[in-house]
């Protein structure tokens, strides 16, 4: 198995910060299993990553991971031995589980997810049925996927404080939806097992939050292995108050990015780096790619053309933005299938089981990725990426991305704190 070639710093000799993370790996492991005795992992997530050479940083963590298609199938036995882990960890006698996707049942490529999601919960000895909060699906609905296969799903019922289909009374119900537009009624105080809680999602959660969280973690572990914090962490600020079709608050969005621009300039020339500092802007909340912007200055952000506004103001289910969080830039210096490309590591529990590049052959290194037109690419990670090779030279495939595993795992700690808050 080979990992995808990569024209970047990658395949030269090893970053300082990768053989940093390496020479650390045991100490690494071990502030590890500290954490997750203190701190319960989400059930499951996923971190966009981006690889600039002089930095390896999260600059997005989803805790309703929507691309369980895209991974390799050779790591299917890690996700299905995680699942029965995180499972008995939250509900030791579970059997039945209910799986609630999101309501756009046209899209095949997340259907596919959502059949590759209960193939792992199967294998891992659960009963899965598929109940869907869409007012469309009103009795069994059977769908047909790409490879011929079908799904059939069905109503979410409520009885008293209990959810579940017409003859199915689950122990455990599973979330595969995002909450964007809001915490449905049918969820509210079950007595079930709910996985992630309710406050996980956009509705209620910001990305400001969770890069709050990842400050506090990132700060021990850059103690602990002796890093400047910078380099496996973007800086980010807030602006809320915004109303981009009226251009309310168009004037402190535009200076909080100046702000930023010049914090990276600093940065940039403290640590010998020669780009040009950007920033991304993207709602608060939610995903899909919506809502986001990449800019130089913030000058770019005064006098924005009606289509720019458009496409800023309104994210996935129609919802407005008047939050933002601005991000410091992290270029991506990998090139898969001749794309710009970004990892995306996937985790379940507390483990890492795959992730694929998330590739575009029409952006550049410092745009989103999340756009149509992207492809993806599996990792084809010789070994996981938890468990280097303590024999191999530090450039040998499983050493290079044991490095990714980590980055993930922080934010993944993150996220945990997150939820803890509420």
């Amino acid at each position: 198995m080979s990992v995808p070639h990569l024209t970047t710093a990658l395949t030269g000799p090893l970053l300082d910060l990768e053989r940093k993370i390496l020479a650390a790996q045991p100490e690494i492991e071990h502030w590890f299993r500290n954490q997750w005795q203190e701190h319960t992992p989400p059930f499951y997530g996923s971190v966009d990553l981006r690889n600039a050479a002089y930095k390896l940083a999260p600059v997005d963590m989803n805790l309703f991971p929507g691309g369980f298609n895209n991974l390799n199938p050779d790591f299917h036995p890690l996700a299905v031995q995680a699942a029965m882990t995180a499972l008995e960890g939250y509900c030791p006698d579970a059997r039945r589980v209910l799986l609630i996707p999101e309501n756009h049942t046209r899209n095949q490529f997340y259907l596919q997810n959502v059949a590759a999601l209960s193939k792992i919960l199967r294998q891992a000895g659960m009963v899965v049925r598929i109940g869907s909060l869409n007012p469309e699906i009103t009795a069994a609905t059977t769908l047909e996927l790409p490879d011929g296969s079908t799904m059939v799903q069905e109503p979410v019922i409520r009885t008293g404080n209990r959810v579940g289909l017409a003859d199915f009374d689950p122990c455990v119900v599973l979330l595969n939806n995002d909450l964007s537009s809001g915490i449905p009624s049918v969820l509210v105080n079950i007595e079930q097992t709910l996985l992630p809680p309710l406050h996980a999602g956009w509705s209620t959660r910001t990305k400001t939050q969770h890069f709050t969280a990842y400050d506090r973690v990132v700060n021990d572990f850059a103690q602990l292995i002796g890093i400047d914090p910078w380099v496996v962490n973007p800086y980010f600020d807030h602006v809320d108050g915004l109303d981009f079709q009226s251009r309310e608050g168009e004037e402190k969005l535009a200076a909080t990015v100046d702000q930023m621009i010049q914090k990276i300039a600093l940065k940039y020339a403290e640590h010998g780096i020669e780009q040009t500092p950007f920033v991304i802007v993207k709602a608060n909340a939610g995903t899909y790619g919506m809502g986001i912007m990449s800019v130089k200055s913030g000058e770019e952000l005064l006098g924005l053309n009606r289509k720019q506004r458009n496409k800023m103001s309104v994210i996935k289910e129609g919802m407005q933005v008047h939050d933002v969080i601005v991000q410091e830039g992290v270029p991506t210096m990998e090139i898969v299938d001749d794309g710009v490309a970004e990892p995306v590591v996937y985790m379940l529990d507390r483990f890492v089981i795959g992730g694929f590049y998330r590739v575009h052959t029409g952006r550049g290194i410092d745009e989103n990725l999340n756009a149509p037109g992207m492809h993806f690419k599996p990792l084809a990670f010789a070994t996981p990426l938890t468990t280097p090779d303590c024999d191999g030279s530090p450039d040998c495939e499983a050493n290079r991305f044991y490095a990714y595993g980590v980055v993930a795992r922080l934010a993944l700690l993150a996220a945990s704190l997150e939820l803890e808050q509420k």
